[in-house]
């Protein structure tokens, strides 16, 4: 198993020390590679978006025509997952809290739409227990300038949700709960950045997808 990680900005390598711990803990024979130019996306079997800024991430795989090559291999349904930035930049809908439609060109695959900035500045950061589909423990999310889904789609699976009481939005119309975590076929996609708790379901999740097994 290959699995990339897009290595322009961002939280890459606590995704990369994740997917192996992920595989020296099932006994998977496998690498973890980061994905600068075209050329390292050839022979991968699944791709993560990290999280980070997502307009510079998107403006980087442009200039080094990464942009259309993550956009032709996600078309062939390679499986891909995206934190945060990287959610955005799956969304086929975007907006801004504050500006309406937001100016980011995404790959346009992920049927949500997504508020960029949705927390506001009282809550760029913010780390919160939400209820997840494996095991009974809570997982730690960490939420930094955080995007919210505030509409999906019929082919998206809602995984975990998180309340706008306990953390509101300023959004306005806000729902009483958003989706933190989805996935639609071989995409999934989380508003958070599962790659700073140190808990592995997350990333052991996605790997069962690119094997199948999910």
């Amino acid at each position: 198993m290959k699995i990339g990680v897009v290595g322009l900005q961002g939280g890459v390598y606590e995704h990369v020390y994740m997917f192996r711990r992920v595989f020296a803990e099932e006994g998977i024979s496998g690498e973890v590679v980061v994905v600068k130019k075209p050329g390292d996306l050839q022979g991968v079997d699944g791709v993560v978006l990290p999280g980070g800024e997502s307009t510079t991430i998107q403006r980087l795989a442009k200039k080094v025509g990464l942009w259309d090559a993550l956009r032709d291999t996600v078309e062939s349904g390679t499986p891909v997952m995206g934190t945060c930035a990287g959610a955005i930049l799956l969304a086929k809908r975007v907006v801004d809290a504050k500006v309406g439609a937001a100016r980011v060109e995404t790959l346009s695959v992920l049927d949500v739409t997504l508020v960029r900035n949705a927390y506001g500045r009282q809550r760029e950061s913010f780390e919160i227990d939400i209820e997840v589909p494996w095991g009974d423990k809570p997982f730690r999310a960490v939420f930094i300038r955080a995007p919210a889904i505030v509409e999906v789609g019929p082919g998206v699976e809602v995984l975990a949700t998180l309340s706008t009481e306990r953390v509101p939005l300023i959004v306005p119309d806000a729902p009483p709960e958003v989706p933190v975590i989805v996935r639609q076929g071989g995409m999934l996609a989380t508003t958070f950045h599962p790659e700073l708790s140190g808990d592995t379901r997350i990333h052991r999740y996605f790997v069962d997808i690119v094997r199948g097994r999910a």
